[in-house]
């Protein structure tokens, strides 16, 4: 495609440029027996694209290949069986750590200071992981890209657990209340999160706990989104089904009911789907995030 029809890539908050687009294509063309996962690799490598770590963005360069093929630009080879199986959630089997526990009842005052804690290690990651599996009515879900888990407990017990990820693509109901425009809402998407999950476990019964927990997570998640990933969101955003709960938690912690999602998914090449309308409700995590989202300010680990 000539340079002067293309229209601007971006993914994970980064402009790919044309010569970066046109180094993407010779690559391609010049190692044709490479796996996906070996090209993205290769590629991410040769962008510099790294996590804060140092380590190459793969799962988001792999992102990026897909939608230049889905645009034509590029052709990938056949998915590799070994990469299939690699990247089919395996489902997760419940344990004794997470059964049913000893019913807690009563006043939030009575069961003890209430604690969120990040967690990241591969055991309470994993504990996250088969809670929510188990006992949330969405289950779960393997986040692509930045996620953060909590846990959230009292002097008594766990008592539940939450997940953030990647913000939806589109949103018509948010992108208006922002104000921003598609380029702006393609390069600075990063910088809002979704509250993907949040669970109180079902034999915990504590009236205003939810609530409490959100303020919580509210007052800290930028400290520890940094702390994780090298940038600091300014917008959390969520999705409550009417068929199931009132959003009253959500109202209670002050955030801001937008209105109802279309129930319609983003319009790909080959891919429809419909689910049932959900309440989209969102929480501002910095003063000036709405001209922020609307800028080029922004500055983190997303971009690097």
């Amino acid at each position: 495609m000539p340079r002067g029809q293309r229209k601007v890539v971006f993914q994970s908050g980064r402009e790919i440029t044309g010569q970066e687009l046109d180094d993407i294509q010779e690559t391609v063309g010049l190692f044709p027996s490479l796996s996906r996962t070996e090209l993205a690799a290769t590629i991410s490598e040769h962008l510099g694209w790294v996590t804060l770590t140092g380590g190459s963005k793969i799962n988001a360069c792999m992102k990026l290949l897909e939608k230049l093929e889905s645009k034509g630009l590029i052709q990938l080879p056949a998915i590799q069986e070994q990469y299939r199986q690699d990247h089919t959630q395996r489902p997760i089997v419940p344990t004794r750590r997470t059964d049913h526990r000893a019913d807690i009842r009563g006043k939030l005052g009575n069961i003890g200071p209430v604690r969120v804690k990040a967690v990241s290690d591969e055991e309470s990651t994993g504990l996250c992981n088969e809670y929510i599996s188990r006992y949330h009515y969405l289950g779960y879900k393997k986040p692509f890209g930045y996620c953060l888990r909590y846990l959230v407990e009292s002097d008594q017990d766990l008592l539940g657990c939450m997940m953030f990820a990647g913000a939806a693509k589109a949103l018509g109901a948010r992108d208006q209340w922002i104000g921003w425009a598609q380029q702006e809402r393609l390069r600075n998407l990063p910088w809002v999160i979704n509250n993907c999950r949040f669970l109180i476990f079902p034999w915990v019964e504590v009236k205003n706990l939810a609530s409490h927990v959100l303020g919580q997570v509210a007052r800290r998640l930028r400290v520890d989104w940094q702390c994780r990933w090298g940038y600091s969101p300014v917008l959390v955003e969520t999705f409550v089904d009417p068929a199931q709960y009132s959003g009253s938690c959500y109202k209670a912690a002050n955030w801001q009911y937008l209105g109802m999602t279309t129930g319609e998914g983003l319009v790909r090449k080959g891919k429809h789907y419909r689910t049932s309308p959900k309440m989209i409700f969102t929480r501002p995590l910095e003063k000036g995030f709405r001209s922020l989202l609307c800028s080029h300010r922004l500055r983190g680990g997303m971009e690097q």
